[in-house]
């Protein structure tokens, strides 16, 4: 398993347009046979700060399976516009 994490900042007024998109596209993340799950957070400190973490079966899947399917031009064209607002997106391993 690889966690993927993006880390965005998103100004105010784009904020309802951005958990509407990120909404729709996780929906498409829950029929994508190697995403484990998912969350979008928000800081509590920084209002314009939001980390998307995605669980996958492994980065070769995500990158090799979801990256190359159907869904995935879809899902892009939800998340396109806030693609500049990406400050960080990198996948991690688990630490047990």
């Amino acid at each position: 398993m690889t966690v993927e994490y993006i880390r965005y900042r998103i100004a105010a007024d784009q904020q309802p347009a951005f958990t509407q998109a990120l909404r729709s596209a996780n929906e498409l993340l829950a029929q994508a046979p190697d995403c484990l799950t998912y969350q979008l957070t928000h800081c509590e400190e920084d209002p314009e700060l939001y980390i998307w973490r995605i669980e996958w079966t492994s980065v070769d899947r995500h990158l090799n399976g979801f990256r190359k399917s159907a869904q995935f031009g879809a899902f892009f064209q939800l998340v396109k516009p806030f693609y500049q607002s990406i400050q960080e997106m990198n996948h991690y391993a688990v630490v047990e």
